[in-house]
Parts: C-alpha cells; sequence; structure tokens
C-alpha cells in the first residue's frame, strides 16, 4: 500500500534530509516553501506569544512511499529534521489509494519506483 508522507520542517535541515532521502530509496520528493505557526502562535522560547500570532517560513516535504519503508523514512525525517527547540516541524501520513504515472499508464507502486 502506498502512503503519502507530508511534513513540515525549519529550511536549513532541507538539505541534510532530501540527501539523507535519496539514500533510503525515496524515488522523488515536492516542496513548498510555506509559512505558519504552531502552539507557539510562532513565538520562541522564552518569548511571551500574545494574540497577535508569527508566521514562520517552512519548508513542506511531500513524500509517496511503499509502507513497507515508511517506518524507516519517518525516523529519518524525525532524526534529521530535529533542532531541539519548538518549530521544528511535523509529519503527517496519510494513506493513498493510487498513483498513475502519466507517462507509462503504471499504477500503484510501479508509478512511483
Amino acid at each position: 500500500m502506498l502512503k503519502k508522507i507530508e511534513c513540515f520542517i525549519q529550511p536549513f535541515k532541507l538539505d541534510a534530509v532530501k540527501d539523507a532521502l535519496i539514500d533510503a530509496g525515496v524515488e522523488g520528493i515536492s516542496i513548498s516553501e510555506v509559512q505558519g505557526f504552531g502552539r507557539q502562535r510562532g513565538y520562541s522560547e522564552g518569548e511571551k506569544p500574545n494574540k497577535n500570532v508569527k508566521f514562520l517560513p517552512k519548508i513542506k516535504l511531500e513524500i509517496v512511499v511503499d509502507e513497507e519503508i515508511l517506518e524507516m523514512v519517518t525516523k529519518q525525517i524525525v532524526k534529521l529534521a530535529a533542532t531541539g527547540k519548538f518549530g521544528s516541524g511535523k509529519i503527517f501520513v496519510l494513506p493513498v489509494e493510487d498513483a498513475v504515472r502519466i507517462r507509462t499508464k503504471e499504477s500503484g507502486i510501479s508509478a512511483i519506483t
């Protein structure tokens, strides 16, 4: 079964995460530059949050993998994206019903490998 990983990480962690995912066998990654906030509302440790939120820059990665490597991939992301501080990021895992490679019409796992 295919799984989609959507994760949000700090921009300066992108290169390390990308390199590790390629080494782990991930065949494709899409990224977007996004802005957002979490529980801290965009404030750093030590700052006092108020009702105004601060949108912080993040990188959103979208990756579709076979569930056989899902755990390894998420562990790599957690290991390499961690900063030890608020705002390190989040990982969401979603089911993927199917994938189709447009050029060849292959579907399922063969569409992503």
